[in-house]
Formats: structure tokens, sequence, C-alpha cells
């Protein structure tokens, strides 16, 4: 239906990606066992930063995030094997978030 259309991707899929664009936003994901979510931040936010979205108290106490990326994901199929492989990253404050980035936040109360 799209092809017959001339589009290749649904219009409100290009909507939505042209305006995060425009505002200068970016996503990165949580994932548990129950559920997955994907969370709004600016362009050029740090780790600290995109944790402090979830909650305040993340932003506040935080002491590390573990990163991977959507291509680990797919090559080993599991969090276990990630970090298994070496590819689950540590990463600190000063780690500036990147677009698509799946993350856990390690904080302090």
């Amino acid at each position: 239906m799209l092809a017959s259309s001339g589009l290749a991707e649904p219009a409100l899929a290009v909507l939505a990606r042209e305006a995060y664009r425009v505002l200068g936003l970016q996503s990165y994901f949580t994932a548990g066992e129950i559920e997955v979510r994907a969370w709004t931040i600016p362009i050029g936010a740090t780790a600290p930063q995109a944790a402090g979205v979830i909650h305040t108290d993340f932003e506040k106490g935080f002491i590390r995030a573990e990163v991977y990326t959507l291509d680990d994901l797919e090559t080993y199929k599991g969090e276990k094997d990630i970090r298994q492989a070496g590819k689950l990253r540590v990463e600190g404050k000063a780690y500036v978030m990147q677009d698509g980035d799946i993350c856990h936040f390690l904080f302090s109360t």
C-alpha cells in the first residue's frame, strides 16, 4: 500500500522523525523483562541528565550507566549474551547519550 502511494515509509514516522530533528531531540531505551520504554531527551544530554528524565533521584544519585545498542541486541539476542561478549559498556557522568542507546542506570539514594 505504501509503495502504491509512492511512499517508502508511513508519513507519521517521517513526521515524528523530522519533529525530533527540528526540536533537537533523541530517544534512548530502558528494557526490563516486562517492559521496554523509550525516553525522549535533548541531543547532547549526558547519562545523568537522561537518568533524571525517569526520576530526579536517578540524576542526583547517578553512579554509572550500563549501555548497549540495538545492533548488539540483534547480534547477541539478549542482555546476558551481550554482557558475556563484552559489549555492555559502563559509562560515567560525562557520557553523552546517543540516539537509540539501551541503558540501565545505577544510582544511590
